[in-house]
């Protein structure tokens, strides 16, 4: 029980209230809604009442709007949900509701005129007779007339002019009747706990608008066709700041090649998920040229950097943190080689068939958007069976362990790469040395397959225009042998123009390769690093048509560059839809 020397009425002093009231602000600092309102009922239960109820509109409760004050004038008494419950009896027996349950509040009542008229309500002496309002509220009487409550005060919570819910205090027993200066001290109390309900709704809305969006921008499903099985598990941080820029992606190349990116965006909140979504678009846009790891990460730099001017001009982007990190590799089944290079990122971990861990030394290269900087590419080989990890910095560094430490304990972890993926994505997780991740974390694990010498053919042939004709007669006897008749007479096209093209343009000795998996792809490669262009040839020119009637007869079409040359490709589908 509160005892008479420790109530505000006793007191009666004004500058106590103020005090009393800034102490116990101290305590009202989560941004948790729910969490919140039960550490407001558990303040007032210890300094002002014998037993308090918080009660919070069911949209606060979610992190929405409250329609409170809109629904008690329009004669609608919303639903709430009882977001704190305390009292000086165990258990507290005299709530009618427990924490999280829906709570009915009855009209009339003080509890509805509360809500209309959005001022408190002191009723020193609670009433209890026929004609009270508690005579058309027979369950609450009840407990009112049980544990001895007489004295009763209600004060609205209300933040930026929306009622985002009631505190109800009550004294029972020996306990002295409220007064003024005790509802003073409430409101003083109610009003500090709802600016922090205000700013834990706002936050609350404002990490699942951009969890949302995070989730809509990443990959729904990834797809690694014939080159690679993958798995993957993104986890947002469970701290004040909310979700973060992280995000993975599989981007199906030519020549049955696969990219496979993770990136992290610097910050958090929607400007960092916003960002993502825009560094996302880039690397497909670039990915779908074709470009070798270190000069897509030249790019995307470039595009980071110019996005970082165009938010300069935009206040709430332009305090935002920028930069971001990104790993880019490419795997082709065919040869089972990888390229790939980052921008600041962690190295991946590489699995092998055995069990054996490793991290390959991968130049680091500087973050994208924070200055000039240069990538630098490594190639390596994959073994069949082996499990190669991309992941963020989440993942393997927390506040008590150093991202050397958690990438070691990542590979340990791992270190099984016959298990299915899935379950391996889950064991790295249920790992982590603490529960609440202190940034987001994200994991991508890839299995690389390989193209079994039965699916493609590769020919190295003179840079003759004689060999047009022989490249002809390779990929229709080719494609005979796998079952390919119905698409010869376009391949051969395709091949007879592709060919020509490098013996006239190109420079050194041709590579024609023929690979079959989901589509045909005939790729033609030579030393030369022109790039051709498809262009619309004049009805007088004699020339100039090759690539638009390639264009016209692949699904697809494409140039790539390496170190040695230029590939151009084209794909067939090898089921075409009807027409």
């Amino acid at each position: 029980m509160i005892s008479t020397t420790d109530t505000v009425g006793e007191q009666g002093s004004c500058a106590d209230v103020a005090c009393r009231a800034a102490a116990l602000r101290e305590a009202l600092s989560t941004l948790e809604v729910m969490r919140t309102g039960q550490e407001l009922a558990d303040l007032a239960v210890a300094r002002i009442a014998d037993y308090v109820t918080v009660d919070l509109a069911e949209a606060v409760a979610e992190g929405g709007d409250s329609l409170a004050r809109l629904g008690a004038a329009n004669g609608r008494v919303p639903a709430f949900r009882r977001a704190g419950v305390a009292s000086v009896h165990d258990g507290a027996p005299e709530s009618l509701w427990s924490r999280g349950e829906t709570v009915s509040v009855p009209a009339p009542s003080p509890f509805a005129e509360v809500l209309v008229s959005g001022a408190s309500h002191l009723e020193p002496v609670l009433s209890t007779a026929r004609d009270a309002w508690l005579d058309e509220d027979q369950e609450r009487l009840e407990k009112v007339r049980r544990y001895g409550m007489h004295s009763l005060m209600i004060v609205p919570i209300h933040a930026r002019g929306a009622v985002l819910g009631v505190a109800v205090f009550v004294r029972m027993g020996d306990s002295v009747p409220f007064e003024t200066d005790d509802l003073r001290l409430a409101e003083e109390l109610v009003a500090r706990a709802a600016l922090s309900l205000d700013n834990a709704r706002r936050y609350v809305r404002e990490r699942t608008a951009a969890l949302a969006l995070q989730r809509n921008l990443l990959s729904g499903r990834l797809v690694g066709g014939a080159a690679v099985e993958v798995a993957s598990r993104y986890v947002p941080a469970d701290t004040e700041h909310g979700v973060g820029g992280d995000w993975f992606d599989v981007i199906p190349l030519s020549g049955a090649r696969v990219a496979l990116v993770v990136g992290d965006v610097v910050g958090h909140g929607i400007n960092a998920a916003a960002t993502m979504g825009r560094l996302r678009a880039a690397v497909h846009t670039l990915a779908n040229l074709d470009l070798c790891p270190d000069e897509l990460l030249s790019h995307l730099d470039d595009t980071i950097s110019r996005l970082g001017v165009e938010d300069s001009d935009i206040p709430e982007r332009a305090a935002a943190e920028s930069g971001a990190t990104c790993l880019y590799a490419v795997y082709d089944p065919a040869t089972r080689r990888c390229t790939m290079a980052r921008a600041g990122h962690p190295p991946p971990v590489i699995i092998s068939p055995q069990g054996g861990v490793s991290v390959p030394d991968l130049p680091a290269g500087l973050p994208l958007g924070v200055g000039p900087a240069s990538f630098e590419s490594v190639e390596m080989d994959l073994p069949e069976g082996c499990v190669i990890a991309f992941y963020t910095d989440g993942l393997v560094e927390t506040r008590d362990q150093d991202i050397d430490a958690g990438i070691r304990r990542l590979g340990t972890v791992l270190a099984r790469p016959d298990r299915p993926l899935d379950e391996l994505c889950t064991a790295a997780f249920d790992t982590l040395p603490c529960r609440a991740l202190d940034d987001d974390a994200t994991l991508l694990l890839a299995r690389p397959r390989s193209l079994p010498p039965s699916q493609f053919a590769t020919w190295d042939l003179p840079s003759d225009p004689v060999v047009v004709a022989h490249a002809r007669a390779l990929a229709t006897a080719q494609l005979t042998g796998w079952g390919l008749e119905g698409l010869v007479a376009t391949t051969e096209l395709i091949v007879s123009e592709l060919v020509t093209n490098a013996v006239r343009h190109g420079a050194g000795p041709l590579t024609l390769r023929l690979i079959r998996h989901q589509v045909l792809v005939i790729e033609v490669t030579d030393t030369s690093d022109s790039v051709p262009r498809l262009r619309h040839a004049r009805p007088t020119d004699e020339g100039g048509r090759g690539l638009f009637l390639v264009a016209q007869l692949a699904s697809r079409r494409g140039t790539r560059n390496s170190s040695a040359g230029k590939t151009v490709w084209a794909e067939q589908e090898i089921n075409p839809p009807p027409s």
